[in-house]
């Protein structure tokens, strides 16, 4: 029987790298350090308090931006980290999850035949939904192994159909914390070119030693052009929960919550007051969540030192990247995750998965700390074991 083709970008987007790695390493019974999702529980009273939202008689629809407990609760975070003053009525979109949110924003923003900056490497949903809505991505690589920002090149990126550009901080894969200069190198970009930034923020609560994260937003000039996102998957270790949101002007606001009305419309309730609770959290739970996460960080990127590998800075985030050439395997990163997952039995990531246009870096791999330590501990030793044999 003859049938019209489907959708042409979305049937022609590959398996996942994901899907593929953690196939193989449930095949090979491996250490899944591919996906980048905590072994352990978030915080118990976050889930106490979404056990008891489910019993209290509020599980029809919720309000489409979010309950006014959520989104009162995301302002005063801006204004507690950030200084920022958000209005939680007309400021704050509840999403389902930060992926949700970052494809509400863009389209919100972008009309076919739009430009859109993006920094490779990059989350690999922003270019699928890029493409979707019509719109072209115009890629600037950063330079390992420090993820230096090619000025020259970014300002060449910036054109007269430029209307948005993507800005992850702290940045997955790389790890990487966006410094002061080159937020004010990006803003001035943004004024100059009367665009909008959409900022990925997912880890904001997660720098390490010195980093520190700082929005976007909070740069003069910002305030009326950004949209910052946020998720409660990442700052509570509750990734299945799939709480994002968003704080963008009203004007911008409103059209994302005209996109959000299409895509999902709402998210549970239950876990919307469980997340509030979560945000109103003393200042020391989030200093603890990034202490334990750095421990994790060094526990794993001393272990691969230790195996021979060169790992490169990491400042934030759940992730590491590390070079591969220094183990004097032949082959590219995609043969290598594929080895390490069939001999030494451990999953990473190839980075070359995490570009969107030709002669990507071949050489580098990505592994997720946030597991528990002796998780960790024998993923290093697994690795030291047979790395030198693959």
């Amino acid at each position: 029987m003859f049938m019209k083709s489907l959708n042409s970008m979305l049937s022609g987007l590959p398996t996942t790298i994901f899907t593929v790695m953690s196939a193989l390493a449930a095949r090979h019974d491996a250490i899944n350090l591919g996906q980048g999702f905590p072994d352990t529980e978030g915080p118990a009273d976050l889930i106490e308090a979404a056990a008891a939202a489910l019993r209290d008689g509020r599980n029809q629809y919720p309000p489409l931006t979010g309950v006014p407990e959520l989104r009162t609760a995301v302002a005063r975070s801006n204004a507690r980290f950030y200084g920022l003053s958000v209005d939680p009525a007309t400021e704050v979109i509840v999403t389902s999850g930060a992926t949700e949110a970052l494809a509400a924003s863009l389209m919100a923003m972008v009309d076919p035949g739009d430009e859109v900056v993006v920094l490779e490497p990059l989350y690999d949903t922003y270019l699928p939904v890029i493409r979707a809505l019509g719109a072209v991505a115009r890629p600037v690589r950063l330079t390992p192994p420090d993820w230096s920002l090619p000025r020259a090149e970014l300002a060449a990126a910036f054109g007269p159909r430029t209307k948005a550009i993507m800005l992850n901080s702290p940045m997955n894969p790389t790890g990487k914390v966006f410094g002061p200069d080159e937020l004010a190198f990006i803003a001035d970009l943004v004024a100059r070119h009367q665009v909008y930034a959409i900022c990925d923020e997912v880890y904001e609560h997660l720098t390490f030693g010195g980093a520190r994260h700082i929005p976007l937003m909070t740069l003069p000039g910002m305030r009326p052009r950004c949209v910052r996102i946020g998720s409660a998957g990442k700052s509570f270790s509750l990734t299945g929960w799939k709480v994002g949101y968003v704080t963008a002007p009203a004007a911008i606001a409103a059209t994302v919550a005209k996109a959000h009305q299409l895509l999902t419309f709402t998210t549970p309730p239950n876990l919307q007051r469980a997340v509030a609770v979560g945000l109103d959290k003393d200042t020391d739970y989030f200093t603890t969540l990034a202490a334990d996460m750095q421990a994790k960080r060094d526990l794993l990127s001393d272990g691969l030192r230790a195996a021979g590998f060169d790992v490169l800075p990491c400042d934030g985030s759940y992730f590491i990247v590390a070079d591969i050439r220094s183990t004097g395997f032949a082959g590219d990163d995609v043969a290598f995750c594929r080895a390490l997952t069939e001999r030494c039995r451990v999953t990473a990531i190839p980075v070359s998965a995490f570009y969107g246009t030709d002669n990507a870096p071949d050489h580098l791999v990505r592994f997720a700390f946030c597991k528990k330590d002796p998780i960790l501990a024998e993923a290093v030793a697994r690795i030291r074991a047979g790395v030198r044999d693959l």
